[in-house]
This record gives structure tokens, C-alpha cells and sequence, in this order.
């Protein structure tokens, strides 16, 4: 294998996504139905150990209140983390984007404000660079067969298109777009490949493929469309047994669901090294060292 394949390869990324309300990391099914799983500080690092090649952190409720409140777990989880942070969630303005990045983030992820405004996306990213710049689309898939965002962690229905959304994402400036399946969130069921394909052919910037993780095969074909897959329930609920005992569990919210393991047993769970040895066998990514 030449230089430049391996290049090609390791290209390919395993982004560990996690959702925050309030202290707590939580999950849910179709970005719906929050249960409180731990300190996402905690999970973080064992991702950041375990070979996570970036980190995604959503602040879930932050549209209700209009403002991300992730500063402090940005700027504790930045200080033992070295790879780099997105952080989307109640992100309205220039001063917004600057408080974020000042607390350690390396990327902002847009959605609700860039929907209201679509001339923000070519602000901020003139501003901060495309790089820096990533708009978040929650799709749903309706009757007709197309796919709409939505807003507001899949509450609000936009008319917006999603491959034509993409397009004009891409020639706004941005400089990435994760793209969540609210349909198959937290069901792994798989990622929803069709909608991938749309996404991936109206676009010429980088994807980030969300919503659904399943078995391997379905995350390879995931690959083929994106460039990176944003994973939440497989790899928080395979966690969970590792680290638990790090956890202080009078701060940590209701856990019993978990500690019960009735609710997520149905989950197919996986490690990152695991899921990485499997793509590099398949030539997908390079072998982690």
C-alpha cells in the first residue's frame, strides 16, 4: 500500500457524539426521550484513550434557552483532550461562536440559526474560517420520500429540502455537515444510507454521517458516503460498564435505567478499537497504531 492510500485512508473518521443536558451526558430515541447516562467529561476521556478521532458534544435542550451553556465541560474537557471538539447547540451569534471556541472548542456546529439566517453560515465562516464551521441538519424522511430538516432537535419542521439545504450550505462556506437521521436516532437500526447518498452527491464538503449505528457492515456502507461517523448508544452504552465506577452517582441524575439494563440490552454496542480494526481490515480506515 503506497503513501498516498494510506493517506486516503486514514481520512476516515470515528466520532464519538455526545449529547449534554445540563451536567449530564444523556440519550435518547429519535433525539427524544433524554435518560441521563453520566459525567460526559468521564466518557470523553475514555474515547480520547480508546481512539476517538474527534469528539462531538450537542448541547440538546440549548433551543429552549436560547444559549449554550457547555463553557465549563468544554473548557475541563479541553484540558486532558488532544484531538479536536465540536460543540453545536444555541449558537445564534458571532459572540456565541467566540465564547465556544475561546473555551476550547475547535469547531461550532449550526442549525437552528443558520435555518432562521442562512447568510450567518458565509459570516461566521469568513470570519472564523470555513474549517471552523459546521451546520447540523436533522433530517426526517416524510411520505413522498423526500427528506426535510428540521429544527430544535427534530421538534421543528422547516421547508427545507435536504440535499438542496446541502447545497446551499456548501456554497454559504461551511466547512462540514453532520447529517442526523432523527428517524433511525438511538434505534440501531443503521444509518440511513439513502439519505447519505443525497447528501453526499449535493455537497462537495466534508459529511458526517449520524443517527442509527448498527452492525459493521451497515456503518462500511455508511463510510462509502461520508467521511466521518458521529456515534452515540453503541459506544456510550458498551462504555458504560468500564467506567461507571468513576462516576459520583448522587450528582449524576436519575441512572437507573441503566443500572437496570433492561432498556438498552436490545442496543448493539461496540468499542472504537473494535470498530477500527474491522475498517481497516476492510480497507476503510488505516489500523489505529
Amino acid at each position: 500500500m503506497g503513501d498516498g492510500q494510506l493517506f486516503k485512508l486514514s481520512m476516515k473518521r470515528i466520532i464519538p457524539r455526545l449529547d449534554i443536558k445540563g451536567p449530564n451526558l444523556v440519550k435518547g430515541i429519535h433525539l427524544e426521550g433524554l435518560r441521563v447516562l453520566g459525567s460526559p467529561e468521564i466518557f470523553a476521556q475514555y474515547y480520547y484513550e480508546n481512539g476517538a478521532d474527534e469528539i462531538i458534544f450537542q448541547d440538546v435542550v440549548a433551543s429552549l434557552f436560547e444559549r449554550n451553556s457547555l463553557h465549563e465541560i468544554i473548557s475541563r474537557t479541553a484540558k486532558n483532550i488532544f484531538i479536536p471538539i465540536t460543540v453545536g447547540g444555541g449558537i445564534r451569534t458571532i459572540e456565541d461562536i467566540h465564547g465556544v471556541l475561546r473555551a476550547g472548542a475547535d469547531k461550532v456546529s449550526l442549525n437552528t440559526a443558520v435555518v432562521r439566517n442562512p447568510s450567518f453560515i458565509e459570516k461566521a465562516a469568513r470570519m472564523f474560517g470555513s474549517s471552523t464551521i459546521v451546520v447540523a441538519i436533522e433530517a426526517i424522511k416524510k411520505k413522498d420520500g423526500d427528506y426535510y430538516a428540521f429544527t430544535d432537535n427534530g421538534r421543528e419542521e422547516t421547508t427545507l429540502e435536504v440535499a438542496s439545504w446541502a447545497e446551499q450550505i456548501t456554497a454559504l462556506g461551511a466547512g462540514e455537515i453532520v447529517i442526523t437521521s432523527v428517524d433511525r436516532d438511538g434505534t440501531s437500526l443503521g444509518y440511513d444510507i439513502e439519505l447519505l447518498q443525497k447528501v453526499k452527491s449535493a455537497t462537495t464538503i466534508s459529511v458526517v454521517a449520524h443517527g442509527g449505528a448498527s452492525d459493521f457492515e451497515n456503518i462500511k456502507g455508511a463510510m462509502e458516503h461520508a467521511d466521518a461517523i458521529a456515534i452515540g448508544s453503541a459506544l456510550h452504552y458498551h462504555s458504560y460498564d468500564k467506567i461507571q465506577d468513576k462516576f459520583n452517582q448522587e450528582s449524576e441524575g436519575n441512572i437507573s435505567f441503566l443500572t437496570s439494563k433492561k432498556t438498552f440490552k436490545k442496543v448493539k454496542t461496540f468499542s472504537i478499537p473494535t470498530l477500527k480494526n474491522y475498517l481497516a481490515d476492510q480497507k476503510i480506515i488505516h489500523r489505529p497504531v
